[in-house]
C-alpha cells in the first residue's frame, strides 16, 4: 500500500507540473506571431502532453484505484473522498480540454487570447488547493 502511494504522489506531482506548465506555454504560444517560434510551441506543447503528463495523469488515476478499491467499503460513507473523485474527474476533463486545445493550436485555429490562457492557466491551482485540503483534512 505505501509503494503505491509513493508512486501515486510522485505521480500527481508529474501531472500537475504539466497541468501548470501547459497552459503557460499556450500564453506564449498566443503571444507569438513568428512561424518558427509557433511551431516550436507546438512541438514543446505535444511533447509535453503526451510524453509526460497523459502517462503522469494515467499513473495518477490507476494508482489511487489500486488504493481505492481494495478498501472502498471503509470509504464509500465518506462523503470527502466523493468530493474528491468528483474533483479528479473535473481535473481529467480539464487535462482532456487541454488535449483538444494542443490540437487546435497545431492546427493553427486558436481563437483565444493571452489573457484568456492566464486564467485558464489559474484552474489547476483551485483543484489542487481542494483536493490537497481534502485529503488531509477529510472534513466531512
Amino acid at each position: 500500500m505505501l509503494y503505491w502511494k509513493a508512486v501515486h504522489i510522485m505521480a500527481v506531482v508529474s501531472w500537475f507540473a504539466g497541468l501548470f506548465y501547459l497552459p503557460r506555454l499556450f500564453v506564449y504560444h498566443a503571444m507569438t506571431e513568428d512561424t518558427p517560434g509557433k511551431e516550436r510551441f507546438c512541438i514543446m506543447e505535444r511533447k509535453l502532453y503526451r510524453g509526460i503528463m497523459s502517462p503522469a495523469m494515467m499513473a495518477t488515476v490507476f494508482c489511487g484505484l489500486a488504493m481505492l478499491v481494495p478498501h472502498w467499503s471503509a470509504y464509500k460513507m465518506q462523503i470527502w473522498v466523493h468530493i474528491k473523485l468528483s474533483l479528479v474527474l473535473l481535473l481529467l476533463g480539464y487535462h482532456l480540454y487541454c488535449g483538444h486545445l494542443v490540437k487546435v493550436f497545431a492546427r493553427g485555429e486558436n481563437q483565444h487570447s493571452h489573457v484568456f490562457y492566464r486564467w485558464f492557466n489559474e484552474i489547476p491551482v483551485l483543484f489542487l488547493i481542494a483536493i490537497v485540503l481534502l485529503v488531509v483534512l477529510k472534513p466531512l
